[in-house]
């Protein structure tokens, strides 16, 4: 299991209703108790495969709610027009690539890897599903080389 090297200061579950509510988003179940325990911050374990193709990436950092550099809140605000409509960014990785979770319809729930330099032929051509949860692309995270 991935162990945080650092992690924000806490939160509570009202802070996280709040900013569904200034967002007008619901997180998934998993990344809402991942957030009330960690609060974002660097994983121990970082690395992750993204695809055949693709290679592998690392987690640089997890975003956090509250006031801290790279919060969720900034996060979303820059990239909003820039990601699909149904995903908010919850991490991103050393090459300023992105880490996106599902927040509606069939991708509600899911992560996927964004390539934010690569423009898409079609919708999500720079896009690849690591995990078919959070907890899932959590716990599977591994020591990086």
């Amino acid at each position: 299991m991935t162990k945080m090297l650092s992690e924000n200061p806490k939160i509570s579950l009202q802070d996280i209703k709040q900013f569904e509510q200034e967002y007008d988003i619901v997180l998934p179940k998993q990344y809402v108790e991942f957030l009330l325990e960690y609060n974002g911050g660097f994983p121990q374990e970082s690395g992750f495969k993204i695809s055949d193709d693709e290679g592998e990436s690392l987690v640089n950092k997890f975003y956090g709610i509250g006031d801290m550099k790279s919060n969720l809140g900034k996060v979303f605000e820059t990239l909003e027009g820039e990601i699909p409509e149904d995903f908010i960014s919850i991490a991103n990785d050393p090459a300023g690539n992105e880490i996106l979770l599902g927040i509606s319809g069939e991708y509600r729930g899911k992560v996927y890897f964004w390539i934010h330099d690569r423009v898409p032929e079609e919708e999500m051509d720079n896009m690849f599903i690591l995990a078919d949860s959070f907890s899932e692309f959590f716990d599977n995270l591994y020591e990086s080389e």
